[in-house]
């Protein structure tokens, strides 16, 4: 407990100082619990990569044991079952969606494919022209006999259906020897790439998917370029088995004896695509087309996926909010291949690539990936105690009732149908300006937190973004035609287009209709016209030089009307001031202590009579981002419904406030020839306000003796115990409870609830 002050210590009017220390501290050495700070944890059970565990411990998450369900964050090298993300929490994060194998198996991605050429085939050129064997075996045996007719020969190059790693991978010239019961991708052989020092490569793009609903997509500026091992030349008969010439994967050509480990970025068969962008500069290639054509494709391609991602998210997670925080995120390997005039093609998507960091390149730019994708999801210690509160919240509402708009009687009338559209309208407008205002903090982090990322969608281009949304909605037509139309008919919402403020406009027209339909007058639109000066301090403290420069005759009485409201507000403040100090200093020592669990008294405090009276119900405010506000306009209908309570005296008050104030700010011609020197009404205003400042000193000091006397009476105290094993059993007694409050409110809360359940 705070010492109190002995009456022979005051002298004068020195200022009181409360000593922090408790009088047994020096006697008694007490175990001093160190308390536990929130922690993310971070389950990497699931994967083989050390690089892995390297950025989860340098983003300071803890790695739980493997079987740990409940971590923060969930990495797992191959794909989820969806039962899986279905049990997820809202705080948790897992590395893939559910439905992203429809692009990554390669089958699915060219059935997928195809179907979005014959509605889209100028956007969708990207892609070599691909067949899956055995369903259509048929079309590719005729595509093969019309080449023989023009006396033209392709390479084709054959891939197994669910392949990776460059297995089970060939190259064929004569398409009529293939069979037709095995299951494989046919592809047109790109037999004109462009080259670098005599070599085929490819790139391998990262990219990081953060979101499904609404999608949002993030591009890696650097990553793999990985290089044939043997020179390129165009495929014939006799070079068709040379795999090194031909294939650009890292997991066959590292087998080759050419193969170079070369740790300089300009050098070996691997390298940077930060190192191949100053090779385009240097040859004087546009590096920012290359760059858009890239992200172009990488966003097509994902448009295809979003009707499968969505769908199947939706499934999983049926009564999450959309626009909530994605509990899933996914980092993608696109593998795409440049021809000689640099017009990238997609060749393959790997929904788990190789974080191996076999060379020192790879470990660069591997470590920038998984790192800057972790400080981009914005993993925070609150999320589990946000969610556990959500969750409770919930709990209560199903349990009162709370939240659910009243449904329309069969037998309502017109006014009531027209009322309860509005209000169903109102609830529409303000649960998307939720979700809007949620995605701008969201976009803020992104921008300051995407290191080497860069946001490819939503663009920041208005003209491309109308695109990418012509090609969306196209994609749910052609994937999910009646098979969700509730997705269609989100997608078609105008609202989903909306930005915060129209949201805004649309429900201030609201409040305006709603007010019509009650028989309101309504509200001019605009700002509140100003009736009277506003209240301050500052004006208050120039009244002194104005009352000593007013003439004898015109002002004596308004000097001293003035030196009345001054000194009255000078009081009001320093009582003012004492008590929130006081206030302030007894729960510094109350959590300082731990020992009572009480609410102190709050001594009435002499609250301004101009001011406004506070409603439970806030308006609807504008963010910093919208510049129009309709506060004004909810203010004044608050005000206008607590007028006949409590707005006269304060009107009164401001009334006569205004006058005083005019009076004293009006000075005679006269006054402004006169010198400025102090006169006797100064003088006396000078000594009455140190007078002031030490009675208001003398009484600071007597509350102060007064509260500590109150603090000390209502010490908790043991029959047959010190004050030390009093606090030390109270202490643990406080542990305990907040060790198992959480776990009592949740029982009670599911008890009731299914209780409530049963009997609904």
């Amino acid at each position: 407990m705070p010492s109190l002050p002995n009456e022979g210590d005051n002298h004068g009017t020195a200022p009181l100082t409360l000593s922090s220390e408790l009088p047994y501290q020096s006697t008694i050495k007490r175990k001093v619990r160190k308390k536990k700070n929130g922690v993310i944890t971070a389950n990497v059970a699931g994967t083989k990569y050390e690089i892995v565990r390297v950025v989860i411990r340098e983003m300071g998450f803890v790695k739980t044991r493997d079987e740990d369900e409940t971590a923060n964050l969930i990495w797992s090298d191959s794909a989820v079952q969806q039962e899986k993300i279905a049990e997820l929490r809202n705080y948790q994060r897992i590395n893939h969606f559910p439905g992203m194998g429809e692009i990554c198996r390669k089958d699915f991605l060219a059935r997928n494919m195809t179907k979005m050429i014959k509605s889209q085939p100028q956007e969708y050129s990207f892609i070599p022209r691909t067949w899956i064997f055995p369903a259509e075996y048929t079309q590719f045996q005729n595509y093969v006999k019309e080449l023989k007719k023009k006396r033209r020969q392709k390479t084709f190059i054959v891939k197994p259906a669910n392949g990776a790693m460059g297995h089970g991978i060939s190259l064929i010239r004569n398409g009529e020897k293939l069979q037709a019961q095995d299951h494989l991708i046919v592809q047109e052989y790109l037999d004109k790439p462009f080259l670098m020092e005599g070599y085929k490569f490819d790139l391998r793009v990262y990219i990081l998917v953060t979101s499904c609903d609404p999608l949002k997509v993030f591009l890696y500026h650097d990553g793999l370029v990985r290089m044939g091992t043997e020179k390129y030349h165009p495929p014939s008969d006799s070079n068709l088995s040379q795999l090194y010439m031909h294939l650009t994967n890292y997991s066959v050509n590292k087998h080759n004896e050419h193969f170079e480990r070369d740790e300089t970025e300009d050098k070996g068969s691997k390298r940077s695509i930060k190192w191949f962008t100053e090779f385009l500069e240097t040859n004087n290639l546009d590096v920012s087309k290359f760059w858009s054509d890239i992200s172009e494709l990488v966003v097509k391609t994902l448009i295809v996926a979003e009707p499968h991602v969505l769908h199947a998210y939706r499934m999983c997670r049926p009564g999450q909010a959309p626009g909530s925080d994605s509990v899933c995120f996914e980092v993608l390997g696109f593998d795409i291949l440049l021809d000689r005039k640099l017009k990238p093609w997609l060749l393959e998507i790997n929904r788990a690539p190789s974080f191996g960091t076999d060379q020192k390149i790879d470990y660069d730019v591997k470590k920038g990936v998984l790192l800057n994708a972790l400080k981009l999801l914005n993993i925070r210690t609150s999320d589990k105690r946000r969610n556990l509160a959500q969750q409770k919240a919930e709990a209560q509402k199903r349990l009162y009732g709370q939240g659910s708009m009243k449904k329309l009687l069969p037998g309502s009338s017109d006014w009531e149908k027209q009322r309860h559209t509005l209000e169903r309208r109102k609830e529409e407008l303000k649960e998307r300006l939720a979700q809007v205002r949620k995605q701008i903090s969201k976009e803020e982090h992104e921008n300051r937190h995407m290191g080497n990322y860069r946001r490819i969608y939503p663009p920041d281009d208005k003209t491309l973004l109308e695109k990418y949304e012509s090609l969306l909605a196209t994609a749910f037509q052609t994937f999910l035609a009646g098979r969700a139309a509730s997705l269609q008919r989100e997608m078609n919402n105008p609202l989903k287009r909306m930005k915060e403020e129209d949201i805004l406009d649309l429900l201030e027209q609201c409040e305006i209709d709603d007010e019509k339909l009650m028989g309101k007058c309504t509200r001019q639109r605009g700002p509140k016209p100003l009736c009277s000066m506003p209240e301050s301090a500052q004006p208050l403290r120039k009244l002194k030089n104005y009352n000593s420069d007013s003439s004898c005759d015109s002002g004596s009485s308004t000097s001293e009307s003035g030196e009345e409201t001054e000194k009255e507000d000078h009081n009001e403040k320093k009582e003012k001031k004492v008590s929130y100090d006081l206030e302030e200093n007894r729960y510094k020592s109350l959590e300082r202590s731990g020992r009572m669990n009480w609410k102190p008294s709050i001594k009435n405090i002499k609250s301004p009579s101009y001011s406004s009276p506070t409603s439970s119900t806030g308006p609807i405010r504008r963010s910093v981002s919208c510049p129009r506000s309709i506060s004004v306009l909810t203010m004044q209908s608050q005000a206008a419904e607590q007028r006949p309570f409590s707005a006269k005296a304060p009107l009164q008050i401001q009334r006569a406030s205004s006058v005083n104030r005019s009076h004293s700010l009006n000075r005679s011609p006269s006054s402004a020839r006169v010198s400025q020197t102090p006169s006797l009404a100064a003088m006396n205003s000078l000594g009455s306000e140190s007078l002031m400042q030490q009675k208001t000193k003398e009484q600071e000091v007597a509350l102060t003796k007064e509260t500590l006397l109150m603090i000390n009476d209502m010490r908790m105290k043991f029959p047959g115990k010190t004050d030390e094993e009093s606090e030390l059993i109270i202490e643990d007694i406080m542990d305990n409870w907040k060790y198992h409050k959480t776990k009592v409110a949740s029982y009670w809360l599911v008890k009731l609830d299914s209780v409530k359940q049963r009997k609904g």
